[in-house]
Parts: C-alpha cells; structure tokens; sequence
C-alpha cells in the first residue's frame, strides 16, 4: 500500500510490493530485449495502433504483477495526467481487471503472463495476441511490456535499496544484490543496445522458440 499525492490529493493504491525478485543476467535479458522491440512500440504509438493509455495499461500491469515501487509511482503519476481513471489505476495495481477494455483485456491478459513468467510466456499466448491484434500492434504490445519489464527489475533494487536506507530492508533482498543490480546498468545499457542493433541487423525474429521445448512454449532470445 502507497500514497502519491499531487496538487494537495492523496490517492491510495492497494499493491503488494516486491513480489518478484531478478538475476542481474535475467536484466540483461530484458534490458536487450526491451531494446530489440521500442521501435515496434514507437512505431505503434506513432500509428495510433497503441494509444496512449493502452500503453499505460500495460505499464501498470505488469508493474502489478513484479510489485515495483517506484515504478508504481512513476506510472500512477503518468497515468493520471494522461486523464485516466482513477478507480482504473487503482484495478490495475491492485490486479483487478474489471475496468479495462474488453479490446484491450487480452493483450494485458499477456502483458501479466509475460511478467509472471520472467519473460517467457507461451507460445501459445502469443499466437493469440498474432490472431487478435495483427503483427504490427501485437509487437508494440510486446514492446510496451518488454520496455517496462527492464524498467521493473531495476526499479526493485532501486526500491529496496530505498527502504533499507529508511531502516526497511526487504525480505529476501541484500545490499549487495541491490547495489549490484544498479551498477550493472553502467556496462549493460550500452552492451544492450549493441546487442539489439546486431538482432536487427542480422533480422532475428522478435520472438525465437526452442525447437525441442516449441510444444511448451519455452522462449530464448
């Protein structure tokens, strides 16, 4: 549970915080995939395939489902002077999906799985965002999600590291992860963006099953 207040109003979010914690190896893998795909969200936003608060939707959910704190903020913040609901942000970090779009409820449907799986949902989650949405919009989708899932694992050291300065330590956190996670994005948002120009560059899908575990839908890449 979190306060924000902007311009003298106090908004409650009913969340649970720090519900997923990250290998420094599983942020580099998100942070070169998050890179490999913001042209497609770009590109989505742009088309006005993605709007705005679609974008913000995801954000959140996936935010939800990870319990980062100050992206939690960061996003509330956003989606509020984008004009969105109120009583809608608040569903979406406290995992209530009541007021979504139906036209939008599935790709936030996947935007939860690939978070609750650490970036690897299902083959078949993702042919049903293909069939829904059509290529274009469903790689923005993937995009949104991937940006903010880089986000997310370093908002959590971020946090924690937060909370233990203010005498907070968070369970099943260390100094040492904390302070690792945050100085490992010095060498890692270059390397990831070198590493994301070659996947372009060398055309590897967005999306790359394993053969032998395709039935399972486990992804690399």
């Amino acid at each position: 549970m979190f306060y924000w207040k902007p311009e003298q109003e106090v908004y409650l979010i009913e969340q649970v915080l720090f519900k997923k914690k990250y290998t420094i190896r599983e942020f580099y893998r998100a942070l070169y995939k998050g890179f490999h795909t913001f042209k497609d969200l770009r590109m989505g936003k742009k088309s006005g395939r993605l709007s705005n608060h679609f974008v913000e939707r995801i954000m959140l959910a996936v935010t939800e489902v990870n319990g980062c704190e100050v992206c939690s903020y960061a996003h509330t913040k956003i989606a509020l002077e984008q004009g969105m609901d109120e009583k809608e942000i608040k569903g979406l970090l406290s995992g209530t999906a009541s007021d979504i779009p139906e036209d939008e409820m599935l790709a936030i449907l996947f935007a939860q799985h690939y978070a609750d799986t650490k970036g690897n949902p299902t083959e078949e989650s993702w042919n049903r965002i293909l069939a829904a949405y059509g290529e274009q919009t469903a790689l923005g989708i993937l995009g949104a999600t991937r940006l903010i899932m880089a986000g997310n694992i370093y908002g959590l050291a971020m946090s924690a590291l937060k909370s233990r300065i203010k005498g907070r330590p968070v369970k099943g956190f260390s100094f040492i992860y904390e302070a690792g996670m945050l100085i490992s994005a010095v060498p890692f948002l270059p390397a990831a963006v070198i590493h994301a120009f070659i996947l372009k560059r060398m055309q590897s899908p967005m999306i790359q099953f394993e053969p032998e575990k395709a039935g399972q839908g486990t992804l690399t890449n």
